[in-house]
């Protein structure tokens, strides 16, 4: 099993920044492929990025604005967040996948976190 924990959202400007943090504990996450996704109020889960051993994708909505690392020392991946528009408000969740490959279907995924609330305002 792996748990995921997320942290550093919150409330920001619009044009402002944010890192979040995805800490995994029960297993070493460096083979993994890491996800992050958002969910806004009243509509679904959609894909932000994701980063495997072989590269890394992002949704066209936040392609030069948003960038995913990893410490595999720390067990962390990373999501920073520039730029941002009061359309990127939304809970953003962490996600795990055990067999690799840069997939942006979230069906496909099999370790969840709780997510971190992140709001921007006009």
């Amino acid at each position: 099993q792996v748990q995921l924990v997320e942290s550093g959202g919150g409330l920001v400007q619009a044009g402002g920044s944010l890192r979040l943090s995805c800490a995994a504990s029960g297993r070493t996450i460096s083979t993994y492929t890491m996800g992050w996704f958002r969910q806004a109020p009243g509509k679904e889960r959609e894909f932000v990025a994701a980063n495997s051993w072989s590269g890394t994708i992002y949704a066209d909505s936040v392609k030069g604005r948003f960038t995913i690392s990893r410490d595999n020392a720390k067990n962390t991946v990373y999501l920073q967040v520039n730029s941002l528009k009061p359309e990127d408000t939304a809970v953003y969740y962490c996600a795990a996948r055990t067999d690799g490959g840069l997939i942006r279907d979230s069906g496909r995924y099999h370790y969840w976190g709780q997510g971190t609330q992140v709001t921007v305002s006009s």
